[in-house]
């Protein structure tokens, strides 16, 4: 499991500093030895300071999750770094987000650190606890009821902080006037109860776990209270610790009765020590209950747990078991066992504990560049991708390779009657965007290429991975066709995938998927055209029976744009236009480039056949060049059950799906009519061909299992 290490020590990165800060710091040493402790129990651990970034580190480290994949775990030992009820900050924050943490929630952390409320709530439960008065002001009247000697406390302080002994009013007031100068808040006065003090720790819920009351050891010569200056050992002394406390066990029961109901009415979870003193007459008397109980080594907590045998690891990773009860219902995460479970939960498994392993091979194929105008690039990324293919198992395919721009690859039970899967290694973007690298945020990853070429790519290996692990990828015929001359339109590569196309039972084109989740079962074609129109140079002024032909061009691309029919789905527009001129003379060569968008080959047949009857008018020299024709995408009724199946697959995980029509062209149109295909398979992305483009991280993932499940499922037939 990830577990984040949440504490305060040292950021103060908040967006302003004002108010009470936070005097309580955890030891270096402390928070090292809780990370050791969890990667002993075989968790991914980092470390992570509760500060204005936290929300943003640990999305990046444990990102949104699938369903019936266990999230990740905070490990909370947050002190917060200022104002009122710190303990909750982090939790409160964890709480927004929807990340499980162990320890108590805001407001137990709330209700334990402010002294006053918790006594009055102590009270209402008959819950014994020393007779007290609340200062507001050192001046305030005293309760003739109390009688000195007193403890004084911060009322929403912990860690000591503040705590003394006062034997009359003098002392009193000259504590309480420190303290509110120190600490900006009221003063707890409550008796002092003559006796000793008994600690008892707290783990798990419903019941909780006592562990062995243990009793503080005070030396004769200073209060028999345990101050901070003890605890920072600043105080000259040494405090004993003495596991289990020398008291009878009928005491001892009921200490740890105590501890466990006054752990109850405040509603805490998973852990806490409850401090309490035990008078002359064997009464004990609730101090305080600490939430967050410390991890020191020496501190009463983790003693008590070694009395049990939970030396500090156990206990560490025992919190994150009681925490994963509370959560999961289960006190330790079960790794899935092949022979016990279904293919979908076995693919789920082998995804979800790769998702590091996925984006840092995303990272490194987004920082591999491969434009189309790059060919060094472009054979780079074909040598990679080929060793990839090679160590999961898979065969080129000669005669559907050129070595060029097209290269197939297929299983043991070869292509034939089986899927064919369809992408791109090149990035079809032009020189002058700049060249983006990969970068992470918690929700979206972004990098050159990203969502166009790199994430499906990755998804495609995982896929087969996937299906290598359960034994499935020999036994299914699959096929690998990668091209990479996306950026000119197919032009070269078109051949092999149609004749690749051909022998499949079923082809996904791995293009980005949409925003909305859907899939794209229908594209318009694309033509692009190049226009050359010609005319003897001419000077300004001088007489001519025809238009300048930069005029005549203008004119007529604007009589063609109008052909555009909304009713018809055709589309006309006009790209660039590069006049020819020599020096003192008008334009006498116009290059244009025409493009058009269909839906019906017959109508933009006959379109084009109106554009070059529009073109002959006029006696210029014209040529009209088709460039690239990608032919439309039929919503073909043999798409429905292959919609339906990857349908079903995306609801058994609450994985979104949906399905659409496309204004962009793809490879999917050279697929043969008869045979199903989808298009947009690939993970969800956004700004798309800029230097913006980025994948939805959690997309990454459930594409990956949308595909490799109902792969997988084909396999079992």
């Amino acid at each position: 499991m990830k577990i984040a290490v949440v504490y305060n020590r040292d950021s103060q990165n908040v967006i302003n500093l004002f108010g009470v800060p936070n005097r309580e710091r955890i030891g270096h040493k402390t928070i090292k030895r809780i990370s050791d402790a969890l990667k002993a129990g075989k968790h991914q651990v980092k470390e992570v300071e509760g500060d204005k970034n936290l929300i943003e580190r640990l999305g990046d480290f444990m990102p949104k999750v699938l369903k019936g994949e266990l999230p990740g775990l905070v490990f909370n030992v947050s002190y917060g770094i200022q104002g009122q009820a710190r303990y909750a900050h982090v939790p409160s924050i964890l709480e927004m987000i929807g990340i499980p943490y162990v320890g108590s929630g805001p407001l137990a952390h709330g209700l334990a650190l402010d002294k006053v409320v918790a006594k009055i709530i102590f009270r209402q439960h008959d819950l014994p606890t020393p007779e007290f008065v609340v200062l507001n002001s050192w001046e305030d009247e005293l309760s003739p009821d109390l009688l000195f000697p007193m403890v004084v406390k911060p009322k929403n302080e912990s860690v000591s902080f503040g705590v003394t002994v006062v034997h009359n009013e003098n002392e009193l007031r000259e504590a309480a006037r420190t303290i509110f100068e120190a600490f900006k808040q009221p003063v707890l006065a409550e008796q002092y109860i003559e006796g000793r003090e008994i600690n008892v720790g707290l783990i798990g819920n419903n019941p909780s776990e006592a562990l062995p009351p243990v009793e503080l050891l005070f030396p004769e010569n200073g209060p028999s209270i345990y101050t901070y200056q003890d605890k920072v050992h600043q105080s000259g002394r040494e405090i004993g610790f003495e596991c289990p406390a020398n008291i009878s066990e009928e005491t001892a029961q009921k200490a740890q009765t105590l501890a466990r109901r006054a752990f109850e009415v405040l509603g805490c979870y998973d852990c806490a020590r409850v401090d309490m003193r035990l008078d002359a007459e064997e009464n004990l008397q609730l101090l305080e209950v600490n939430s967050l109980p410390s991890l020191g080594e020496h501190g009463s907590y983790t003693i008590g747990a070694q009395h049990v045998g939970l030396d500090f690891p156990a206990l560490v990773n025992r919190l994150v078991e009681v925490a994963s009860t509370r959560y999961f219902g289960t006190p330790k995460p079960v790794r899935i066992a092949k022979k016990s479970s279904d293919t979908g939960e076995l693919v789920m498994s082998f995804l979800t504990q790769r998702r590091d392993q996925i984006e840092r091979r995303l990272r490194i194929w987004t920082n591999l560049h491969s434009r189309t105008s790059d060919p060094f690039g472009i054979q780079q990324a074909t040598m990679k991708f080929s060793q990839t293919l090679d160590e999961i198992g898979l065969h080129p395919v000669e005669e559907l390779t050129d070595n060029k721009t097209a290269w197939t690859w297929q299983t043991k039970s070869g292509l034939t009657d089986g899927t064919l899967f369809v992408g791109h290694l090149d990035v079809a973007l032009t020189p002058e965007i700049p060249i983006q690298v990969f970068r992470r945020t918690p929700e979206w990853l972004y990098g050159e290429g990203i969502g166009l070429s790199r994430a499906p790519l990755v998804m495609l290996e995982f896929v087969l991975k996937a299906l290598k692990s359960l034994r499935k990828l020999n036994s299914l015929p699959v096929g690998v066709l990668y091209y990479a001359d996306e950026g000119r339109d197919n032009i070269e590569s078109s051949d092999i995938i149609r004749a690749a196309a051909e022998r499949a039972r079923r082809v996904l084109v791995l293009r980005p998927g949409n925003p909305k989740n859907k899939v794209v079962i229908e594209r318009r074609g694309w033509r692009k055209y190049q226009l050359v129109a010609e005319d003897a140079p001419a000077r300004l002024g001088k007489a001519r029976k025809k238009p300048e032909i930069l005029r005549w061009v203008c004119k007529k691309l604007e009589d063609i744009s109008k052909l555009s029919s909304k009713q018809n789905r055709l589309s006309i527009a006009v790209s660039d236009i590069r006049p020819t001129t020599f020096p003192m003379l008008l334009p006498h060569k116009v290059e244009a480039t025409i493009l058009l968008s269909y839906s019906d080959k017959e109508i933009a047949d006959d379109t084009e056949a109106s554009i070059r009857e529009m073109l002959a008018e006029n006696g210029f020299h014209c040529q009209l060049k088709i460039v690239s024709d990608r032919p439309a995408m039929k919503n073909r009724s043999a798409n429905k059950r292959l919609v339906g199946d990857l349908a079903e697959v995306a609801s058994n995980w609450e994985i979104p799906f949906g399905k659409e029509s496309s204004l962009w062209p793809s490879v999917a149109g050279l697929v043969p009519s008869s045979t199903p295909v989808v298009c947009g398979l690939g993970p969800v992305t956004r700004d798309v061909y800029t230097p913006n483009e980025a994948v939805e991280r959690i997309s990454l993932l459930q594409r990956t299992l949308l595909v490799a499940e109902f792969l997988a499922k084909q396999a079992e037939g």
